[in-house]
């Protein structure tokens, strides 16, 4: 049986072979009374587009590369990918994931080979820094790079980012209004040779605290554990050890703060009778175990990312191209005002 080609999806289509190939290629550009009568088409003949010959004809190749310095298993970066992947899906995009680029290796190997392999339209980067050698790599092919939460946007085209700095800062001044005096900062450790943007919430906490103490009886200090996946218990383990319990906790993340609120009362503090807490992200779960957190949407942040990559795709002007969003502190009950 002879492959149905893209005349005969015209034909019985009704429209132009222009029409069938902008339908599968530019979307954008064809009704959607059209488009669906061409998919319709191109089912019943069991068609499908070339995508070599679309990116030989385009010099485009339709694919964009997300980079992650940790797994996509993450809530932030699957809120990531599926905010991106809501805007470029319907452009006719692909995207390919590399994760684990967080040692010089891994990454020298991605912007190295990326010149010879051309085959991505444009680079995200999720939640660190670049250094002046990679964004020299994708500049000899003309390859935009946007960044998603990144500590610097100076080696960017476009960037939408999160305030983490200031909205810990913010965390940690609610606790010390609410009259809390003995307040600490749980985190995992930086990742080795390489700067990410959840680093800059310490910096906000420390700041908080620094402003307070001249005018508070404040006590504060930082907890850092071991990165991984057992964080949380590390966590754990080095708030029971302390001298004394502190009477509120800023966690670097709900990842952290939401199994430490399940666990802590198996060990006879209970929040907020015994003890405030905040998170931050406002992730799943959250909202189940009444977290006080600062939110962050990293979904709409992917979308937005998305939008302004396909603007640098096709050379055209962005508004706006580095974005700052300020995280929102929403209250619920895990904290509460401090009584001596």
């Amino acid at each position: 049986m002879t492959k149905a080609g893209i005349r005969d999806v015209a034909r019985v289509a009704g429209v132009s072979i222009s029409t069938v190939s902008r339908a599968f290629t530019r979307p954008e550009l064809v009704s959607e009374k059209t488009r669906r009568k061409v998919l319709f088409a191109a089912d019943r003949l069991d068609f499908n587009i070339s995508r070599s010959a679309t990116s030989l004809k385009t010099g485009q190749a339709y694919r964009v590369a997300l980079l992650m310095n940790e797994e996509i298993t993450s809530w932030f970066n699957t809120e990531v990918f599926a905010g991106i992947n809501d805007i470029l899906h319907d452009a006719g995009y692909d995207i390919s994931l590399f994760q684990h680029i967080d040692t010089a290796e891994n990454r020298k190997e991605f912007f190295t080979t990326l010149p010879v392999r051309r085959n991505v339209d444009a680079v995200f980067v999720n939640s660190f820094a670049i250094d002046s050698y990679e964004v020299e790599q994708l500049e000899r092919i003309h390859v935009p790079i946007i960044g998603i939460n990144t500590p610097s946007t100076s080696n960017f085209d476009a960037s939408v980012s999160i305030n983490d700095e200031e909205g810990m800062f913010m965390a940690a001044q609610h606790l010390i209004n609410l009259g809390h005096r003995h307040i600490v900062y749980t985190c995992s450790e930086p990742a080795e040779g390489i700067t990410s943007s959840i680093d800059d919430r310490g910096r906000g906490f420390v700041r908080a605290c620094k402003a307070a103490e001249h005018n508070h009886d404040l006590q504060w200090q930082v907890l850092s554990v071991p990165r991984g996946r057992a964080f949380a218990d590390s966590a754990l383990t080095a708030l029971l050890a302390l001298d004394e319990f502190p009477d509120a906790i800023c966690c670097q993340m709900d990842m952290m703060a939401i199994p430490l609120v399940l666990k802590l009362e198996r060990y006879g503090h209970t929040t907020p009778r015994d003890y405030s807490i905040i998170g931050f992200d406002d992730s799943p779960y959250a909202d189940t175990i009444n977290l006080t957190t600062m939110r962050q949407d990293p979904r709409d942040m992917g979308r937005n990312a998305a939008i302004k990559a396909l603007k640098l795709i096709a050379d055209k002007p962005l508004d706006n191209p580095h974005e700052i969003i300020q995280p929102q502190l929403v209250l619920r009950g895990s904290d509460a005002v401090f009584k001596q």
